[in-house]
């Protein structure tokens, strides 16, 4: 057969003796076993159906990846439903379609291939392997590829293409996921991860394309192919003196005697840190030994994500105490998000959520816009962005400067999208963010950024340690500026869809059919919306401004006491998520209480629209 469609020829034998008794099954597992050229994938098939696992065997053969709020993800391993080498071909040979279709100069653009530091040893299976994989595709038909020679930090890919002229490209990365994860993060020609459509169009082209090619295999290509190219050096220099557009205080940061703790937790960021740390005048800051260095198990840490808190920073902190630095910055595992801590005046650190982060970055990117532009600058002419999830501070901080604040759907992709075509029609956009720790500090890179805020929030320390002011102390002089953001998040895993949706259908038919719930506990609702149908009572249409979003669960309510709060399935993990915020206004002070209101409403609002004990939820580990 040609190059899309089933497989040839299989020794029919074979198949018969192996049969499951299941039709969709069996061409399932003979499609695997013929084009699997990994040995420890297939073995794992192989063992399978020896061993009569029918059931793991559907699970992991008869369904297939979709994209997320962060592209394809899922656990390294044998199946269409994981990442392995077979789905990653899979899915570059439908890529290549779509931009053959998309693009009449793709084979003069090319494409950019990066990848962290994840791998498996029981699959055979790596981020580097997987990008050479990719790489392999399209160098096989004949597309220049931009294949990094080393492991880099997701934000450079999109930064690539933009500055290569690129059609697309693709990061292999789980982001700060847990250790047995993997994914593939494509990016479009504007240098933001792809919407709809594309991504929906991407999937059509690999369903039509799933029989490995000739060339598909050869991995070596990267190595021998006179059309891959090393972005490496020139993306790097290119990166680092683009950053030098938003520093701002670069005599202060010479001179500041301020000392930084930065940790890499195991992943790519050290290198990257340390040059962005120099770009801006600064010593460069300590890395934390042990988690400088690329290490797939994430030895030291129970899961390597910093947005878990103080729990997982203990190494960092116990260092920062050591080396008497008041701040510690930590990088995720694929640099594009960012936590902080700072030790405070009774020894005892805040680490600061992204909500908090969010307001340091909104008022310092704006205040040092209003002393850098030109006279004839327009502050109408100025955004800042957030996803709907995140905190309201953005808003109240523009309501009362006079810029532009937009809300978009939660991920990034939307809100990268968004800005660049802010930026086409002239705008000016200095700072968007979404509240788990992704912050996006001018507009090299139309994708969250670690590297970047990391040196942004040195900076502003730095700043602020010279008027004798902590970030915490800076935190409180916005709140009462601007009024008080008081956020909670959290979450509970349920592994069970099932249980998901049901949660989900019981609050569109509270008291009876197509009714949303008018109270929770002792609080009024006000407004309710579902993003998942389209429907939002505030608007007089009783449609949702935000797009819909039909393949994921996502109810926000607002409260007739300021508070606004969001349920949400997450994009990545088998998590609800909730979200909630009160939105105090400046004369409204009294922290204390604004908090105890919050809690005893994210207490109803778990007990009468989530029931764990009911639903068997687990509670997210403290």
């Amino acid at each position: 057969m040609g190059e899309c469609g089933a497989p040839g020829d299989v020794n029919s034998n074979v198949l018969i003796a192996r049969s499951t008794g299941d039709a969709q099954l069996d061409k399932a597992v003979w499609q695997w076993l013929s084009w699997d050229k990994n040995q420890k994938t297939k073995e794992q098939i192989e063992s399978l159906l020896q061993n009569g696992k029918h059931k793991e065997l559907r699970d992991r053969l008869c369904c297939r990846l979709t994209f997320g709020t962060a592209g394809l993800r899922s656990a390294m391993g044998a199946g269409f439903c994981y990442i392995n080498d077979l789905t990653v071909i899979q899915s570059t040979q439908g890529i290549y379609k779509y931009l053959e279709k998309c693009f009449s100069d793709f084979k003069q653009r090319g494409f950019v291939v990066g990848y962290d530091t994840r791998g498996q040893v029981t699959s055979n299976c790596s981020s580097k392997k997987l990008a050479k994989l990719t790489a392999a595709v399209l160098l096989a038909k004949d597309v220049p590829v931009y294949f990094f020679s080393t492991y880099v930090p997701t934000p450079f890919v999109p930064y690539a293409v933009q500055q290569l002229k690129a059609v697309a490209g693709v990061m292999i990365t789980a982001s700060h996921n847990r250790k047995e994860d993997n994914g593939y993060k494509v990016y479009w020609e504007n240098g933001a991860q792809i919407t709809s459509p594309h991504d929906k169009e991407i999937i059509k082209c690999i369903e039509e394309c799933v029989e490995p090619w000739n060339g598909s295999w050869n991995e070596n290509l990267v190595d021998t192919s006179p059309l891959r190219q090393d972005p490496l050096k020139k993306i790097c220099d290119c990166y680092m003196e683009d950053l030098k557009k938003i520093c701002y205080h670069r005599e202060l940061n010479v001179q500041t005697n301020l000392k930084f703790v930065h940790t890499s937790f195991h992943g790519v960021g050290h290198d990257y840190v340390q040059l962005a740390f120099k770009a801006f005048g600064f010593q460069p800051p300590i890395p934390v030994p042990e988690q400088k260095d690329p290490d797939p198990d994430f030895s030291t840490v129970k899961c390597p994500n910093p947005e878990e808190g103080e729990s997982v920073l203990e190494l960092s902190l116990r260092l920062a105490e050591k080396e008497n630095a008041k701040v510690v910055v930590a990088t995720d595992p694929d640099a594009d998000r960012l936590a902080v801590a700072e030790q405070q005046e009774n020894g005892c650190w805040k680490v600061f959520t992204g909500n908090e982060l969010a307001a340091l970055f909104g008022w310092w990117m704006f205040s040092c816009w209003k002393e850098n532009c030109s006279e004839d600058a327009d502050v109408k002419n100025v955004y800042m962005l957030a996803t709907t999830v995140s905190s309201k501070i953005l808003r109240a901080i523009a309501l009362k400067e006079g810029f532009h604040f937009e809300e978009t759907l939660p991920g990034f992709k939307w809100i990268g999208s968004r800005v660049k075509n802010l930026l086409d029609n002239g705008k000016e956009v200095l700072f968007a963010f979404e509240e788990s720790i992704g912050f996006m500090c001018g507009t090299s890179v139309l994708d969250k950024d670690g590297v970047s805020a990391a040196v942004v929030i040195a900076e502003m320390a730095a700043y602020l340690e010279s008027k004798n002011l902590t970030l915490a102390q800076k935190l409180i002089e916005i709140y009462e500026t601007y009024g008080y953001h008081i956020s909670k998040t959290s979450y509970f895993l349920c592994y069970d869809p099932s249980t998901i949706k049901r949660i989900f259908e019981k609050l569109r038919n509270f008291d009876a059919p197509q009714s949303y719930p008018k109270f929770c506990g002792i609080y009024n609702i006000l407004h309710v919306r579902d993003i998942t149908t389209g429907y939002d009572s505030s608007q007089p249409s009783k449609k949702s401004v935000l797009p819909v979003s039909k393949s994921s669960q996502m109810i926000t309510f607002t409260f007739q006491n300021g508070c606004v709060a969001t349920l949400r399935t997450s994009g990545t993990e088998p998590k609800i998520k909730y979200y909630a915020e009160m939105c105090a206004l400046p004369e409204r002070s009294d922290r204390t209480m604004l908090e105890e209101e919050l809690q005893k409403l994210i207490e109803a609002l778990i007990q009468n629209f989530l029931e764990p004990d009911q639903n068997g939820l687990i509670w997210r580990s403290a």
